[in-house]
Parts: structure tokens; C-alpha cells; sequence
């Protein structure tokens, strides 16, 4: 009923140039639609349009941000639509290239195959949890405290949507009780852990800026914070503990923390706009659908940052006078 679909929403075919996966070009299913070239949003022509201002946004599944009402919903849509608002006299279009399980590593395979023959004017990026899944859990496998794959749906699940989230829960209950009951959990240093995530994060920033003329990249942001009790913590969580079932709350904040931090030296290093305040979205379920992904009010909260900080960019503002 929530989705409007007994079976998966979300349907993908193989890009057989790149073995990427990627959304099915001109298909709808249930709230999500998706155009001729393959990207969640509005019909846009390949050859840009003199005149236009083009957006594209890469990241996973909190940029496709299945979990809002409709296409209309999703972030990258909401900073267009607030970037047209904002300049009645341009004309704004865009690209959401998100899409979900991709890391840094997908999205530039995603940027030099697809997106870079949209010719953008500016590109987001939006990288942090994915990265952090796949590079704890190669190093929760060296250490022999995690093996497989964090979700293993049965036959049935792969057909029905509503049995594939009674087993997701389920697991997701058992996976917080391990937690409380002291499991074996990760070990790594901090700086060590977000090593390749810089390597990967700063040749997707550096393949960016060779495609537009300017590049933007936002720090990330999750429901649990450390003002919350323990027991809102562990719940806002949820979804990060399914994914990544030998961390606890310390290691998660002190994970995404280095993550974030490294966003941050990056966007330094590289000289692109930076996009900060990932707290400005507040930490609850009114406006995340589990650990990282947006409700409808969350990714309202998130185009607002985006805005603010690229009306507060000098670049930005040079950018869109030009064209």
C-alpha cells in the first residue's frame, strides 16, 4: 500500500558497456519515474540547449531517494526547483544520476559513461555510506568477524515486496540485539579506514571538474547523534547496524565523522564548493525513513542546505550570471 507495488519498486537493467547497473530507461513503478535517458526526473534532451543551466547530482540511494512521495520530492529536484525560483530570468535543468548501492567508485564509472554526455554546468556530489559499508566490511572479513552478505533474501522475497521487509526487519531486530549483547565488533583507526574512501572520493572530484565548470560536494548526514539517548540511537541506526553488523553506535559516529572529515579536506584540497550543516536536517523520523535515507520533510531539509551553500558561493553566483 506505502509503495503502491507488490513487487520491487525499483527496476534496473546491466549497462553492458560498463557492467554498471542502472535505472531502466523510460519505466515507472509505483512513485518512481524514470526518463528516456535512464535518470530519475523530468524529460531533458541529451544535447543541452543553449541557454540552460544544467544541474547533475551523483550519488547512491539518498540522492535517487526512493523513500519520498514522488519524483517531486527528491532532493536534487527541490534545488532546482529553488534554483529556478531563485533566478526567474535563467532556466535551470537537471540529471539525477544517484542510484542506490552505488559508492564513489560506481558513480565515476556512472559520470564518464552517462552523465558527462549531458554536459552539465555544475555537478553535486553526495558520497559517504556506501563507501563506509564496503570498505568496513572487506575489513570486517579480513578479521573474521563478518562473512556473506548483509542481507540474503529468500526466494519469496525476491517476489513480494512486503515479505522481502518482514525478513529485513526481522534481521534488523536481531542484528540491534547482537549489538546490545556485545558481538564481536570492527576494530580499525579512523584515519586508516577512510583511506581509499579519500583516494576514491578525490579522483571522482578531479574526473568532476574536468567535465564542469564547477563541482560541489556535501558532507553526509544520519538520524543518530550524539545528543540522542541510547535508546533513540540505537534505533535511528537501524539501518546502518543491517548493513554493517559488527559496528556499534561509537564506531558508527566515529566512522562517519572521519568520513565527513575527509569530505571536507577534499573539497579543501580541490578548491570546490563545499556543503556544510549536515545537522541541519534534524535527527528523527519525521525527516529520515531509517539511518541515512530522506523522508519527504528530510530531503526538503537537504535541498535547503544544498541552496544555501551555493547562494553563499561567489563561483556559483559568478556561474549563473555568465550563462
Amino acid at each position: 500500500m506505502k509503495y503502491g507495488s507488490l513487487t520491487t519498486i525499483q527496476e534496473f537493467v546491466k549497462d553492458n558497456n560498463t557492467g554498471l547497473r542502472i535505472p531502466k530507461a523510460s519505466s515507472k513503478n509505483g512513485h518512481i519515474l524514470i526518463n528516456s535517458l535512464g535518470f530519475r526526473g523530468p524529460e531533458i534532451p541529451l544535447t543541452k540547449p543553449s541557454g540552460i543551466i544544467r544541474l547533475a547530482f551523483l550519488g547512491g540511494s539518498t540522492t535517487w531517494c526512493a523513500e519520498v512521495s514522488n519524483n517531486e520530492a527528491t532532493w536534487p529536484h527541490l534545488v532546482w526547483a529553488g534554483l529556478q525560483k531563485k533566478y526567474p530570468s535563467r532556466n535551470f535543468d537537471y540529471v539525477n544520476g544517484g542510484v542506490p548501492g552505488y559508492s564513489t567508485e560506481e558513480s565515476l564509472a556512472n559520470l564518464l559513461s552517462r552523465v558527462q554526455q549531458t554536459n552539465p554546468d555544475i555537478i553535486f556530489i553526495y558520497h559517504a555510506t556506501n563507501d563506509l559499508s564496503y570498505d568496513t566490511r572487506k575489513m570486517a572479513m579480513a578479521q573474521g568477524v563478518f562473512s556473506g552478505k548483509p542481507e540474503n533474501p529468500s526466494w519469496l522475497a525476491n517476489y513480494s515486496l512486503a515479505w522481502f521487509l518482514i525478513e529485513k526487519n526481522l534481521q534488523m531486530m536481531f542484528r540491534k540485539q547482537q549489538v546490545i549483547h556485545g558481538k564481536k565488533l570492527l576494530q580499525f583507526e579512523s584515519n586508516k579506514l577512510s583511506r581509499d574512501f579519500r583516494k576514491r572520493l578525490r579522483h571522482l572530484i578531479q574526473e568532476s571538474k574536468k567535465k564542469s565548470p564547477l563541482v560541489a560536494v556535501a558532507t553526509f548526514s544520519h538520524q543518530y547523534r550524539r545528543d540522542q539517548s541510547p535508546e533513540v540511537q540505537l534505533r535511528a541506526a537501524g539501518s546502518a547496524i543491517f548493513y554493517m553488523p559488527y559496528m556499534d553506535i561509537d564506531r558508527l559516529f566515529e566512522a562517519f565523522e572521519a568520513y565527513n572529515k575527509v569530505i571536507r579536506e577534499v573539497a579543501k584540497e580541490e578548491g570546490i564548493i563545499l556543503i556544510e550543516d549536515e545537522n541541519h536536517i534534524p535527527g528523527d523520523n519525521v525527516h529520515f525513513n531509517d539511518s541515512a535515507h530522506f523522508k519527504d520533510a528530510g530531503s526538503r531539509k537537504m535541498a535547503e542546505r544544498v541552496l544555501q551553500g551555493l547562494l553563499m558561493n561567489d563561483d556559483f553566483r559568478r556561474q549563473v550570471e555568465a550563462i
